[in-house]
């Protein structure tokens, strides 16, 4: 590993000095939360749920991508985007890896044969947007900062990259492994009707990624079902005028790019940091745009304190997330158990192998202890909560996936302590 992978300016902490510094920025966070708990209770209601719901989307809307137009502009170069190429592809690593401790949960847990899918998805896709960006922002505001004085802006830039790769991978691999089974998103599909008027969708679909529209797709057939009525219909057809059918794989292939959710990609997070990616790399154009000389400066700066609302509000509605409490769940408390311990426990393990192994190969930013840092973060963080949203825009698995997704950010708080306490100590030892 990196000599300075936390760094300490120089000198060696104490045991009880590490232990702070993991878990007071955590704690933190943890008091926005219980702020946004209290106030989401559902016997007082001081703020109602709608409230918060309207907070996310501010969130998502707003303040996410001012923050990461900010300090992504600011941070990116061509050279930076060069040499950050392992960002992304440690994206891909830990996905990988999740895919493999999801098959072994389910060997192990033996989860309803309609859940095995959601099982193995669940496991592999982290969190790499709102989450760490609370974090890091956490960790840069204690009075020992540990990463310098651009601490919070190569953060902010570094998660940014990371997220472009997450989100394409949700909307293109997990989208489609998300196809429920035909028989279940028949029930899924009335339950999706019946309950798609009102305010009964959960608030954790809401909390990442609150701007997608999910209710057409929900409420759709599936792509296995309308691939199977499309297919006889034009079989049919052809029969009929005696002409020969397309293969099957070029007609299924059509229908799956039909109902790809490309507009859900390119969503105001990823519009802002494509913008910024723009902007910063052309030398002319950032100038004009970033600094204290700039001509525009006087709308940076107005960006940056909107951006400054995103920790907080995205804590607050966590909270609400938790005041709701869980769903009834059908997956299991044993693979609910083995998907935690995987995602939480197992994952980051594995994490610190891999950055070290990268570092020992001379893959990364060199002297770049942040860098690091997020790397590491990317193993450690609970399920996506944009696993959720796609839940519902698939009509599978809705219920499994809020329960799961509340378990695992309750465990988080702990796991997390432990684990940012673990990276200190081997910034120590080495």
């Amino acid at each position: 590993m990196h000599p300075v992978l936390i760094g300490s300016h120089g000198n060696m902490k104490t045991m009880k000095e590490d232990l702070l510094s993991a878990v007071v920025p955590l704690l933190k966070l943890l008091s926005i939360a219980v702020l946004g708990l209290i106030l989401a209770q559902r016997k007082t209601q001081i703020i109602p749920k709608a409230t918060f719901k309207l907070l996310s989307k501010l969130v998502f809307a707003l303040f996410l991508p001012c923050l990461i137009f900010i300090d992504l502009g600011r941070s990116i170069t061509l050279h930076n985007l060069v040499i950050w190429w392992f960002i992304p592809v440690n994206v891909l690593i830990s996905t990988v890896l999740g895919f493999m401790l999801g098959v072994i949960v389910v060997l192990l847990c033996k989860p309803p044969p309609q859940f095995v899918k959601f099982t193995i998805i669940m496991t592999a896709c982290g969190n790499t947007g709102n989450l760490p960006i609370a974090i890091l922002g956490s960790l840069c505001h204690t009075r020992d900062n540990p990463f310098g004085p651009n601490c919070h802006q190569k953060g902010v830039a570094y998660v940014s990259l990371a997220q472009w790769v997450s989100v394409l991978l949700v909307y293109t691999l997990v989208y489609y492994m998300m196809e429920p089974p035909m028989e279940y998103y028949e029930t899924i599909e009335e339950d999706n009707i019946e309950n798609g008027n009102g305010d009964t969708r959960p608030l954790v679909v809401e909390a990442e990624w609150p701007g997608i529209d999910e209710t057409e797709i929900s409420r759709n057939p599936s792509i296995d079902k309308t691939f199977k009525t499309s297919q006889s219909s034009e079989e049919t057809s052809r029969e009929a005028i005696g002409c020969f059918a397309e293969p099957k794989t070029v007609r299924k292939m059509m229908v799956v790019a039909e109902k790809t959710p490309i507009q859900n990609i390119f969503q105001p997070p990823i519009l802002a940091s494509l913008l910024a990616i723009i902007i910063g790399s052309i030398p002319q154009v950032k100038s004009f745009v970033f600094g204290h000389d700039a001509p525009l400066g006087f709308i940076t700066d107005s960006l940056e304190i909107l951006g400054g609302a995103m920790v907080p509000s995205v804590m607050l509605v966590l909270g609400g997330v938790l005041a709701e409490g869980p769903n009834d769940s059908k997956l299991g408390l044993k693979t609910t158990i083995g998907v935690t311990v995987a995602r939480l426990l197992v994952l980051p393990v594995l994490g610190i192998g891999v950055v070290a192994l990268a570092d020992k190969m001379h893959l990364l930013v060199a002297d770049d202890s942040m860098y690091r840092y997020v790397l590491l973060l990317q193993y450690a963080t609970p399920s996506a909560i944009l696993l959720g949203a796609v839940a519902r825009m698939r009509g599978y698995a809705v219920s499994e996936s809020s329960t799961l997704l509340f378990w695992q950010h309750i465990f988080a708080l702990f796991s997390l302590s432990f684990y940012i306490f673990i990276y200190s100590q081997l910034a120590s030892l080495v």
